[in-house]
């Protein structure tokens, strides 16, 4: 295999790189899997493939690798299984729940309901709003900012939406007002944005909210792989979120929260496990975690996001925000610095140092964002998003209707990861692209594509089944 070496620039490699930033950063704060794999460039040779959209899924920590690797062979049915197996599955399963529940803070009557990712989990709990002689109690409230896991299952139900204002205060004086006038049953909001990385203050937001008689539910999918959550602390009454972006394999999710909604809600999935006692007309159903569990759990899934919250749970807290911070102040004062690129953010008021994830949203002008993406893939080894992420309200109002660049990092990456991408998009601006481009099932990649890939995958660009998301 021809290994390339792709180089930052001079200009970008002496811009806001220090020797401590190196210290902290220049290697991942833990191992994952697939940390090393070599992606093949447009132009020849293999360089490491850097990894910036652990926003959509990060790698698997080794450790979790090895941890799926050791249970796998001990995998069956679980609940009803008298066998040996069955019950070794059982035992890890339901330990999962104690496990998850300790990592975000839960308090002991907490629920702890495995779902197939956290869109599952808030599709879920809009199906367990309490409502009186058929109607809803009151309404959910949600800003505008929002993933569309936290905004389209309350579309279903009556409900609210808040344009944010353009700092933190000014949304939290919005949020105040609306819970004023009354009739709010729910307040849903992110933990952390998917889009610029922001962090929300959840403790005052459910401190409004049970002000005003409302619960609060937070999407923490892209908070609780960055920050510590603690529910009782915050006083959150349901958080739910993902295994794939927590650095754990499969798409299991979950969803914590306060029993009395969840044990008189609608099954979310009727099916077996799920009842006390069928009839042919009628059924009894379970409470707790299994009523809304039906069918056949996703045990692997379930054990394996356990494990990557005890992980997480052990990092030094200072050392984890310094590298990520690291990371992301580096990649964020480097893009400034390049004419034409666009650096951006929904509150004016967000302390980068503090109140920030490892997100950063750009935007190269005169390029289409899916463009910038194929060419950085194909001519530097560089992953990262495009498009408008799931929050096309937000991406809208931002004034990028058809999208932006999203690069992502976490515990994995390193600083040489944003150097490469400020390399190639100092390339980019100073002299083109290096390639022709086509749009193949609407998705940008290199013309005349002859790269190859493993013997095991469709050797194609992987762009048949591209989600649309064009439509505004």
């Amino acid at each position: 295999m021809t290994t390339a070496t792709v180089s930052p620039q001079p200009a970008i490699a002496d811009a806001g790189i220090t020797e401590e930033r190196h210290r902290i950063a220049g290697r991942p704060l833990a191992a994952v899997t697939g940390a090393e794999i070599q992606a093949p460039l447009i132009s020849g040779g293999h360089v490491r493939y850097a990894n910036l959209d652990y926003g959509a899924s990060a790698p698997a920590l080794s450790v979790v690798s090895a941890y799926l690797n050791e249970i796998l062979p001990y995998y069956a049915s679980v609940h009803r299984g008298a066998g040996y197996a069955s019950q070794i599955s059982t035992s890890v399963y339901e330990n999962a729940r104690s496990i998850v529940r300790d990592f975000v803070g839960g308090r002991p009557d907490d629920s702890v309901i495995f779902t197939r990712n956290t869109t599952d989990s808030l599709n879920l709990l809009a199906g367990c709003l309490p409502a009186t002689d058929g109607r809803h109690d009151g309404d959910v409230l949600y800003l505008d900012i929002e993933h569309h896991a936290n905004l389209l299952p309350w579309q279903g139900v009556p409900h609210r939406s808040i344009v944010a204002a353009d700092t933190i205060t000014g949304t939290l004086d919005a949020v105040r007002a609306e819970l004023e006038q009354g009739g709010v049953s729910l307040l849903a909001v992110t933990g952390a944005s998917n889009v610029t990385g922001e962090i929300l203050p959840i403790r005052a937001l459910a401190a409004l909210a049970h002000q005003h008689g409302a619960r609060i539910v937070v999407d923490a999918a892209q908070l609780a792989p960055h920050r510590r959550v603690d529910i009782s602390a915050d006083d959150v009454d349901y958080l739910a979120f993902s295994g794939h972006k927590l650095y754990a394999p499969f798409g299991a999710g979950v969803l914590v929260g306060r029993p009395d909604w969840l044990d008189t809600g609608v099954p979310h999935l009727a099916g077996g496990g799920a009842v006390k006692e069928a009839r042919l007309d009628g059924v009894s159903w379970a409470t707790g975690p299994a009523r809304h569990e039906g069918g056949s759990p996703n045990v692997l899934g379930a054990a394996t996001l356990a494990r990557a919250t005890q992980v997480i749970a052990e990092l030094d807290q200072d050392r984890w925000h310094a590298h990520e911070s690291a990371i992301r102040s580096f990649l964020v004062e480097g893009l400034q610095r390049i004419d034409g690129v666009t650096v951006h953010q929904i509150f004016k008021d967000t302390n980068p140092e503090t109140d920030t994830i490892g997100v950063v949203n750009f935007s190269v002008e005169g390029y289409d964002a899916g463009l910038v993406a194929a060419y950085l893939s194909a001519e530097h080894g560089v992953g990262l998003r495009d498009g408008r992420f799931c929050a096309h309200p937000l991406l809208k109002r931002l004034g990028l209707p058809s999208g932006s660049l999203r690069a992502s990092f976490g515990v994995g990456s390193r600083l040489e990861d944003a150097e490469r991408l400020l390399a190639g998009i100092q390339t980019l601006r100073s002299s083109g692209l290096g390639w022709d481009y086509v749009v193949d099932a609407g998705r940008w990649v290199p013309a005349n594509d002859f790269r190859t890939y493993p013997h095991w995958a469709p050797n194609t660009p992987g762009t048949a089944g591209a989600a649309p998301c064009t439509d505004d």
